[in-house]
């Protein structure tokens, strides 16, 4: 964490930005208070300057007056603006894609609201939920990441405010959705897996076999078409000799899952039912 600045090293920097900026030396700028500027500043330069940026775009003459009853107004209007890039952006989007995790609707339209207000950019706010409907809703509602997509591409074809209302559609639907993280747990599994066990050999059957060479030294050579046999499945080995009993996906109990599970166990028997 950096060091906050002492009082006269901000209004120091507050005085050389009015004077030395190239847009802010094309307006009339009078300080007449500085303790609301300083405060929410919390002793942050880059939030200083950004809160000075807020109060003068604001403004629309040329001549602009800073109070503190000026400023207080401005931050309450636009709370994120001077922090878009600090803690509060962060702990904001934090909040909200956790209520969203916690199944808490009210909760996550609060903090897509504070967003909006806070003037966040609306895309990033869209590909987060992109990222939630994967990570955190997954495979027990695979139509969350599609409506999550559908939100992003809606919201670069209708712009804003408009799309403010596919941003909240798509927030309440995946803060009501059951809940799934297998699909992370399972490629985070499977990376470690493949890390702790380097590279393993692709078993003969499952390797293509382009050249004769290739075929002669057995590439390729067993391998069943699932789609040859009853059902389209047919059990034979898939993973590499060395880890060929692993179990790597972790279905967790909803409906969606479930269903997908008692059809993983008629196919497999036994590699499902421990």
């Amino acid at each position: 964490m950096l060091k906050s600045l002492e009082k006269e090293d901000l209004l120091e920097l507050l005085e050389r930005a009015i004077q030395t900026d190239e847009i802010l030396k094309q307006c009339e700028i009078t300080v007449q208070e500085t303790s609301a500027m300083l405060r929410f500043s919390g002793g942050d330069a880059r939030k200083l300057l950004n809160i000075l940026e807020l109060v003068v775009e604001s403004e629309t003459e040329n001549k602009v007056v800073i109070t503190d009853e000026i400023v207080t107004e401005r931050l309450q209007q636009n709370p994120l603006a001077y922090d878009k890039d600090g803690e509060m952006h962060y702990d904001i989007i934090s909040a909200f894609i956790k209520s969203i995790r916690g199944s808490d609707p009210d909760g996550a339209i609060y903090w897509l609201a504070r967003m909006v207000e806070g003037g966040e950019d609306p895309a990033f706010i869209a590909r987060r939920l992109v990222i939630s409907a994967a990570e955190d809703i997954g495979l027990a509602n695979p139509n969350a990441l599609l409506l999550a997509n559908a939100c992003f591409d809606t919201l670069m074809k209708i712009g804003w405010p408009e799309g403010r209302i596919p941003l909240a559609e798509t927030t309440i639907y995946l803060a009501t959705s059951p809940k799934s993280n297998s699909a992370y747990m399972a490629i985070n599994s499977a990376i470690e897996l493949v890390r702790e066990t380097g590279n393993l050999p692709v078993p003969l059957h499952l390797r293509n076999a382009p050249t004769k060479l290739m075929k002669q030294l057995g590439y390729g050579q067993e391998y069943k078409y699932a789609h040859s046999y009853e059902g389209n499945f047919v059990n034979q080995q898939y993973l590499p000799d060395e880890v060929k009993e692993r179990r790597i996906w972790q279905p967790q109990n909803n409906a969606a899952e479930n269903k997908h599970l008692e059809q993983m166990k008629q196919l497999w028997g036994e590699k499902y039912n421990k």
